[in-house]
């Protein structure tokens, strides 16, 4: 793969295309996102503009077009209304600085280079918190929808007050809501490529609601701000700082959990490679100047960027011709936006919580692994009900143990003790003799693969099978990576070994695994020639031995023998 970074005007035409195109694109979702989140439409408008920009300017992925998206709003909506509850004078201050945090830490997670670290989790865990999201994100589209605020309580609330939002239902509101789900679900696809249907939907839903229901009490978006936002100060509490803290991780890891994977889908689609560190300070940037400016936190946006590489572009300056239009719009059309109804916009939210779920993994999940779909079920319940970050904690703990458990299964196989020559291990012609002539007084103590803590389990069960030889030949030739807790159990069975007065060879011991047993102290405990690299010759000196040693007995014995008789002679 092509590693494409810079910004360049050899396609101009295509990277304008592709930007205006991404703007128009983007318009509906700001204004549905920064309703959604209860900072307002403006929010939603300032976080495409300030993330879109300096995530474009400063990023590692050139065509990835970043504003605020479904998970990100999901979370954001959630540190608004927390912290307007606890200080409502300077609630939403607080609620932006948070969104300033989250950019620090991106920008920090990027110049510790751990990019590559934040998406290594199971993807059963990313499919149920990213399905819980977009539970989280239809759940509250539903009051609007239905032509009504929401409940206090949050999700719960919503869900406890259901029949009353049903009971309660505004008609006018609820048949524009289903004509813009229409509109979005029903378009031809051949329309799509023409203008995108959010932008329909959301045009004719205006249109329709002024047209027909021009005197109807319908709740819309009203008057915007028009001109450059008035800057927020960071804003803290003492009670709050530790959860604006929390709160401000949160939103950062998801921002780059979000991004990185919709880094992926860019890569795939031009055949070129993001750099994953760059693109997370960008993301930083980006979310720092956006919560300076009173906007939403952003991402990268997977409808946004398909659609600006399908369109042409192929650098940076899409997105920055993207961003500069949304400007335009807050600086000097943002009063277009002012009838547009509410419920318009709670269905455009609607459709892209459904999006969001990923229906591909909860079709077939039961199919390919139960274990995995439990997990999956529970992180998304977790999400929805609970908290992201418990969810997702809860769900990396459980599947990462189910992991370990069957790696270390699998890799206790590779742990064997053989004296004979009927073990599964293949050994020379020579190595089969030699171990013959010992007749089981020889143990070869043969390691292979990676020994890490979830091994030593299978290390101290076959250490039990020293209790019958004289010399322990332990084989460390194919371990490419020693734990502390399997070189704690090796060094205790070498103890054992040693104590009882039997000989112990280490063979293929060198590099890494060599400095990792004298750190212990291990070769320490062994005479520096019972260190050897080919595994043939240690088994010829431990035969050697056995040999030598059994002489030694029957000579002894012999001896013995005659004292005796010559005892029981002198008394005749």
């Amino acid at each position: 793969m092509q590693v494409t970074n810079t910004i360049h005007f050899r396609n101009l035409r295509g990277d304008i295309f592709g930007g205006v195109t991404a703007a128009i694109v983007s318009l509906p979702m700001a204004l549905a996102f920064g309703v959604a989140s209860g900072a307002g439409p403006v929010a939603g408008l300032y976080g495409a503009v300030c993330v879109g920009f300096f995530a474009a300017l400063f990023g590692g992925t050139p065509t990835l077009i970043s504003e605020p998206t479904g998970p990100m709003t999901v979370v954001m909506t959630g540190i608004v209304t927390s912290m307007t509850a606890s200080n409502p004078e300077n609630g939403l201050a607080m609620a932006f600085t948070v969104v300033m945090l989250a950019g620090i830490f991106q920008i920090l997670f990027g110049i510790f280079r751990l990019g590559k670290y934040i998406t290594l989790m199971p993807y059963s865990v990313i499919s149920g918190f990213m399905s819980g999201i977009g539970v989280i994100l239809i759940i509250l589209q539903i009051a609007p929808f239905l032509g009504q605020p929401n409940p206090k309580g949050g999700v719960l609330g919503i869900v406890q007050n259901l029949p009353q939002l049903f009971a309660n239902i505004n008609p006018i509101e609820t048949i524009l809501g289903v004509l813009t789900l229409a509109i979005i679900f029903l378009i031809p696809s051949k329309f799509k490529r023409i203008a995108p249907p959010q932008l329909v939907a959301l045009i004719v839903g205006t249109v329709v609601s002024l047209t027909f229901f021009g005197d109807a009490n319908i709740r819309r978006i009203g008057e915007i701000p028009m001109g450059l936002p008035e800057l927020q100060l960071p804003t803290f509490t003492a009670s709050q700082v530790i959860v604006m803290l929390v709160d401000g991780v949160v939103l950062g890891m998801l921002g780059c959990i979000d991004t990185l994977l919709t880094a992926v889908i860019a890569d795939s689609l031009t055949r070129t490679e993001h750099k994953s560190d760059k693109e997370l300070i960008g993301q930083g940037i980006g979310n720092f100047v956006s919560g300076l400016c009173g906007g939403l936190p952003g991402a990268g946006a997977t409808m946004g960027t398909v659609v600006n590489i399908q369109t042409g572009a192929q650098t940076a300056v899409s997105g920055l011709t993207r961003a500069l239009i949304l400007l335009v719009v807050v600086l000097w059309a943002a009063n277009l936006t002012e009838p547009i109804p509410m419920a318009v916009l709670a269905a455009i939210a609607l459709k892209v919580g459904i999006d969001i779920l990923d229906w591909s993994f909860l079709k077939r999940a039961h199919k390919v692994s139960l274990k995995g779909t439990l997990i999956m079920y529970g992180v998304m319940f977790l999400t929805v009900f609970v908290d992201l970050i418990v969810a997702v904690g809860v769900g990396v703990f459980i599947a990462n143990i189910l992991t370990i458990e069957r790696l270390s299964s699998l890799q206790s196989e590779e742990v064997k003790t053989i004296t004979d020559t009927d073990d599964a291990i293949i050994l020379s012609d020579e190595e089969k003799r030699l171990l013959d002539r010992a007749n089981g007084r020889v143990l070869l103590f043969y390691l292979s693969g990676p020994m890490i803590f979830g091994v030593s389990k299978a290390i101290a069960r076959e250490h039990n099978a020293l209790q019958n030889c004289d010399v322990v030949v332990l084989d460390l030739s194919d371990v490419p990576l020693l734990g502390v807790t399997a070189s704690l159990a090796i060094e205790n069975a070498i103890k054992e070994a040693v104590e009882k007065g039997r000989q112990v060879f280490i063979v293929g011991a060198a590099g890494k695994i060599k400095r990792r047993l004298e750190r212990f102290g291990i070769l320490q405990l062994l005479p520096p020639h019972h260190l050897l690299m080919d595994r043939t010759e240690a088994i010829k000196e431990a035969v050697a031995y056995v040999t030598a040693n059994n002489l030694d007995r029957d000579v002894s014995a012999s001896s013995k023998y005659r004292s005796d008789f010559n005892d029981a002679a002198t008394a005749q």
